[in-house]
């Protein structure tokens, strides 16, 4: 075992403990004895301290040009790339995820800093003619303020700079309150932003718990935005205090994502997606396909494949190459997983495969959990409706296309959906009807890219996108400018009729 990571917060340019020098530890998911990382127990004296810093920051960081700004996003791009192997082993140890994935994850942080960095030279507004004589008239990008950026552990850089990095080209400065699970990516993420030359208080992290430093900062007056990815029950919280305090926000909770196999799919091709999309990141992804959906001719033959395939795969440390399946996040997590197991055999469902924790050499002091697949699944079980995060995937059998496309969207959520099809009425019937903020044809549920809005409908968010041009939305305030070069009052709607 190594020595922990000794994280600090990091506020106005300064790494420093919390004010009471509180700590907590981090561990390692695929052993709990280890310790990953140390870290501050922060509580609201540490959040005035951040809010203020990245206040006084803000007045010169709104006046650099966007340009300029980019260039520092460009320069974090440049370290995660000569650093990637390195952060992306720490996040297999603190988080658990397989090592490929890690790798993926560090990449999808550089890919967004090159993005948004590109963004720096657009954040284009628009010109349009005025309805009057000489007048001019355009819109502009504004930036709102200070923003507090409330990020998950299971993708504990991508997350973070999905946030960060559209909210800093744009001119806002950030506060990163990231996931007490992870928290020492965050420091090696604010570690990397600090060596690319932001001037202290653009950029600041601060530990601690969801429920002292997350509800802090979002009930904070000096805060103007807050961008939050977590469960819908947590985002309805926050939503509340947003509501009652004016303060934007941009939520990204919860999905009940499903896969749906037609009787005239490529039947490898969907066992692939499906196997990704199911155990992929053990399961934790929001994005995760927790529902499959097959068309009862294929049924048979589908599931016989899907259990063979399952049984293949090997579970461990995902810092062992050689693993597909690490660990969940916690002993919490590998609790609340047992218990939708409990849940899903009381309603009549029927574990396939798996369904219990995980044991043998090198898996003992982890928190593993066998790759499980459940049939005899009805649409309003609990286990077709409520996420799980967890590598477990409901099989529910329909007999037509318009059956399939109506039980994918009777859940609470809408965040990704898939179909595997080779009629191309059907892929675009699915396209038009499903209710997801992402669709997939003939790809699995999950495989987001930067430059694509990201989000979904209903529980899973409040209309806002991550990701994209649609992020430039979410962290700037869009300014309208008339200029009448006439020399006299003109009255819009009255002096040209």
């Amino acid at each position: 075992m190594s020595t922990p990571k000794s994280c600090q917060n990091y506020i106005g340019g300064k790494w420093q403990p919390a004010e009471s020098e509180a700590q907590m530890e981090s561990r390692n998911p695929a052993n709990w004895n280890e310790v990953v990382a140390t870290f501050p127990n922060s509580d609201l004296v540490d959040v005035d301290a951040a809010v203020n810093a990245a206040r006084q920051a803000y007045r010169n960081w709104r006046l650099v040009p966007a340009p300029v700004r980019a260039e520092k996003l460009f320069r974090v791009g440049e370290l995660l790339q000569q650093r990637q192997e390195e952060l992306a082993t720490l996040m297999s140890r603190e988080m658990g995820k397989a090592l490929t994935e890690a790798r993926g994850d560090v990449q999808e942080a550089i890919d967004c800093a090159f993005y948004y960095a590109g963004e720096g030279r657009r954040l284009f507004g628009q010109t349009t003619p005025s309805e009057l004589n000489n007048k001019f008239a355009m819109t502009v990008r504004m930036p709102i303020g200070v923003c507090a950026l409330i990020t998950p552990w299971n993708f504990p850089v991508a997350i973070p700079c999905w946030k960060a990095m559209p909210a800093l080209v744009c001119g806002n400065t950030v506060i990163l309150k990231p996931a007490k699970d992870t928290p020492a990516c965050a420091t090696f993420l604010t570690e990397i932003f600090a060596e690319a030359g932001f001037s202290p208080g653009v950029v600041n992290l601060i530990h601690g718990s969801g429920e002292r430093v997350g509800r802090a900062l979002a009930e904070h007056p000096g805060i103007d935005l807050v961008s939050l990815t977590g469960s819908s029950e947590t985002g309805a919280t926050v939503a509340e205090i947003c509501g009652r305090t004016h303060k934007r926000l941009c939520l990204e909770m919860g999905g009940k994502n499903a896969q749906i196999v037609m009787e005239d799919a490529n039947l490898e091709l969907a066992l692939e997606g499906a196997i990704w999309g199911a155990f992929g990141t053990t399961g934790q992804r929001c994005t995760a396909t927790s529902r499959l959906i097959v068309h009862r001719d294929i049924k048979a033959g589908f599931t016989a494949q899907l259990l063979q395939v399952t049984r293949k795969l090997q579970i461990g440390a995902g810092t062992d190459p050689q693993n597909q399946i690490g660990p969940l996040v916690n002993p919490s997590q590998l609790e609340r997983v047992k218990e939708y197991i409990d849940i899903g055999r009381e309603e009549g469902a029927k574990v396939l495969i798996g369904g219990e924790a995980a044991t043998g050499e090198n898996l003992e002091h982890g928190c593993f959990f066998l790759p499980t697949i459940l049939d005899a699944v009805t649409p309003e079980m609990r286990v077709a409706r409520e996420e799980i995060f967890g590598p477990v995937v409901a099989l529910i059998e329909v007999s037509s296309f318009e059956e399939a496309i109506e039980i994918l969207n009777d859940t609470p959520y809408g965040l990704s959906s898939s179909i595997y099809t080779q009629d191309v009425n059907r892929a675009f019937q699915a396209i038009r009807d499903i209710e997801a903020g992402i669709t997939y044809i003939n790809g699995p549920t999950i495989g987001a890219e930067v430059h694509l809005p990201f989000g979904g409908v209903k529980q899973t968010g409040n209309g806002h996108r991550e990701a994209g041009s649609a992020a430039l939305d979410v962290f700037s305030d869009w300014k309208t400018v008339y200029i009448d070069f006439s020399g006299r009052l003109q009255r819009a709607q009255i002096d040209n009729r």
